[in-house]
């Protein structure tokens, strides 16, 4: 497992006062992936007038800008309003492919009043590389950002 309980002390510690969501998913990533080295850490927010994702804060190589509704995992957790772990990308139906080393995924959304405003998506080089424990903790990180929507 890369990242512990301690990441949530870090993560309370560096948005503390701060409103602003931007830098806040910004710092987030960064915290992320300096913690865990996986391959890619951001953000997509919705864009209502478009009824996509759109991207946002993130750590890792360039990224698909827009995610359409109703393709890939960030738009099935977006839809759903759940967490989603994926162990193997290429199994799921419609898996937007932006990078190709990329094999799995866990995408987790971010709430403002029940509402899906953003979601958290972290992409692994690994097959099912993402721990219980650790989806448990990456919850607790959007939990500290939803405070601060």
């Amino acid at each position: 497992m890369r990242i512990s309980e301690d990441i949530l002390v870090s993560a309370k510690s560096l948005l503390a006062g701060e409103k602003n969501r931007v830098a806040n998913m910004a710092n987030l990533s960064a915290l992320i992936m300096d913690a865990s080295k996986w391959h890619w850490v951001g953000f997509y927010t919705v864009d209502k007038e478009q009824d996509e994702l759109v991207l946002n804060a993130f750590q890792g190589p360039v990224a698909c800008t827009r995610l359409r509704r109703g393709k890939g995992v960030c738009a099935h957790s977006w839809e759903t309003n759940t967490t989603v772990v994926v162990d193997n990308v290429h199994d799921f139906p419609g898996h937007v492919a932006c990078s190709s080393l990329s094999n799995s995924e866990v995408v987790i959304p971010v709430r403002n009043g029940g509402e899906v405003v953003a979601v958290l998506d972290l992409d692994s080089v690994e097959y099912s590389d993402f721990s219980s424990e650790e989806v448990r903790l990456l919850e607790g990180l959007v939990k500290i950002l939803e405070e601060r929507w």
